[in-house]
């Protein structure tokens, strides 16, 4: 009887997780295998669990490619070695852990009693796989454009919002784009600087021939400047179009 409620329980939180998330599975088994660890599947030979490391295999594939797809979109002035750069930052294990801890997928793992008691629900590798995995079933059960859908949700508004802005280089973007279209020359100004010395902040400016592009601050006089020019590639890929 405490089985049977459990699974309904369990059942309970897959059907609460879908709803939170805006997704609908047609096959329930696949979204309840992209969270079942290895360690839950040993522990029930006699059942027919599969664990999810094939999910994670394919869902791995599956993020490089959407995010890819939609890293080229967006950053048009930005060079293949810079676009590598930040897609790396976005499908690393840091960043996919934080995707999965927003949207609670740690209380919903199937986990082996000894790596619950190791505390495998919070690991971050454990975490991270688990994302990945349900990248992979929600492709597998809705096809690509279901999977982009939910990304435009969770994980392309981080990205415009900057949260990978520590590894872009928009200062050589906007070089790049002004040295390509010949339209002449940049320069950068220190503008402000207020605050104590433990807790500066810089105003910085970007300047086209004499003409203000972008102004940006930061905790430090590079971090204004990338600011600044990364403004100035908006302002400019705005008036572009």
């Amino acid at each position: 009887m405490q089985k049977s409620k459990r699974k309904i329980n369990k059942d309970a939180d897959f059907i609460a997780f879908q709803e939170r998330l805006g997704v609908s599975f047609k096959n329930i088994n696949l979204l309840k295998q992209a969270f079942t660890h290895s360690s839950y599947v040993n522990e029930h030979r006699r059942k027919p669990y599969e664990d999810n490391e094939r999910l994670e295999f394919l869902g791995d594939a599956v993020l490089e490619l959407t995010v890819s797809q939609f890293l080229y979109k967006k950053f048009n002035t930005m060079s293949e070695g810079e676009l590598t750069k930040l897609r790396a930052a976005i499908v690393c294990e840091p960043s996919l852990v934080k995707f999965a801890v927003e949207y609670s997928f740690g209380p919903l793992i199937l986990l082996g009693k000894g790596e619950e008691m190791t505390g495998g629900r919070e690991r971050p590798a454990l975490l991270a796989d688990v994302f990945e995995a349900f990248i992979g079933a929600l492709y597998l059960d809705q096809g690509l454009d279901v999977v982009i859908e939910f990304l435009k949700k969770s994980v392309y508004p981080k990205i415009n919002n900057g949260a990978f802005s520590h590894v872009m280089d928009f200062k050589s973007q906007l070089q790049e784009l002004v040295q390509k279209d010949g339209i002449g020359l940049l320069e950068y100004k220190i503008l402000n600087e207020k605050g104590p010395a433990h807790n500066r902040e810089f105003v910085a400016r970007v300047s086209l021939n004499g003409k203000e592009l972008g102004a940006g601050k930061g905790k430090s006089k590079k971090e204004a400047e990338q600011n600044a020019a990364q403004q100035a590639l908006i302002h400019l890929q705005k008036s572009s179009k």
